[in-house]
């Protein structure tokens, strides 16, 4: 019997739902349904009937950081029904807010170094630009995705259309204009592919929905050790993982996003077109992965 994976996506009544995750969700199952697997789709808001599913993956929850206290929620009730998550459930719940990137760095992985005020504001952003020796700033919430509630700040600017919670400040890159941030990707623990995405000219936003400018890369050896190291640093397996790189104010590549839980997996730009990431779920469902060119 084939094995029934679901793909939990987003909530119907969050503007996520009106992206466009309907071509990612594809462009996910179809090397999966390519190697003898079932894959059905669930809203993360809803699903309860997931305890007959193989495996479980949140790969398009997007939208989930506007409902953040209800997705602790969902994932304690999947993890007490016994679904079988991958990601696991842990790293579904510390990967969520962006604390963890000064988790991370407290274990040698290279990070863009950063401010968590409980609220934004003016003195806040003065503070940080203090420390880091910089009055071009980024701020956005410790919780989000997508460029959601984020902002380039410098003095005399405002903080409209910034966090309105819990926030993280960063100095800002200005290698994002140029060099753009490079995209890592990595199933079942071994690097698959990368893109790099450049902001529009005058923008420092790079996803899709900013229309940012999406190539297929290979990475500098400093990158890949760089992205090495900051896997190294959790202690949870991982299926999937998306490390996102820039250069630091110093040249040297720093992290800026570990993307575990709904990342855009690239998989229109993956010379393997997803044999890597079916590869993986055969391995973690214990089957018989099958074989890479």
């Amino acid at each position: 019997m084939s094995a029934r994976l679901c793909i939990l996506t987003p909530d119907p009544g969050d503007f996520a739902f009106d992206s466009r995750w309907r071509e990612v969700v594809e462009r996910n199952a179809a090397p999966l349904r390519s190697a003898g697997m079932t894959i059905e789709e669930r809203s993360w808001t809803t699903a309860d009937d997931l305890g007959d599913f193989d495996l479980v993956m949140p790969l398009l929850v997007w939208g989930y950081v506007r409902a953040y206290p209800r997705w602790i929620e969902r994932i304690a009730a999947w993890e007490q029904a016994g679904v079988r998550l991958q990601n696991p459930a842990s790293v579904l719940r510390w990967n969520a807010d962006k604390s963890y990137l000064g988790v991370l760095e407290g274990k040698g992985a290279p990070v863009v170094p950063a401010f968590y005020p409980a609220r934004l504001t003016l003195e806040a952003m003065e503070e940080a630009a203090a420390a880091f020796g910089t009055d071009r700033l980024v701020a956005k919430p410790r919780i989000s995705h997508s460029a959601w509630q984020t902002i380039r700040w410098s003095p005399g600017d405002g903080l409209d259309e910034g966090p309105t919670g819990p926030a993280i400040v960063q100095p800002y890159l200005p290698a994002i204009e140029t060099d753009g941030e490079l995209s890592l990707i990595w199933f079942g623990g071994e690097y698959s592919h990368s893109v790099r995405k450049v902001p529009q000219p005058g923008d420092f936003r790079v996803q899709p929905e900013y229309d940012g400018i999406i190539t297929a890369c290979v990475p500098e050896a400093d990158e890949m050790e760089a992205a090495r190291t900051i896997l190294a640093a959790v202690e949870e397996d991982l299926l999937y993982a998306r490390v996102d790189l820039s250069r630091g104010l110093d040249g040297e590549p720093v992290l800026i996003e570990l993307e575990l839980i709904e990342p855009d997996l690239y998989l229109g730009y993956d010379p393997a077109k997803g044999a890597r990431l079916a590869a993986a779920v055969a391995q973690c469902l214990d089957e018989n992965p099958p074989q890479l060119d």
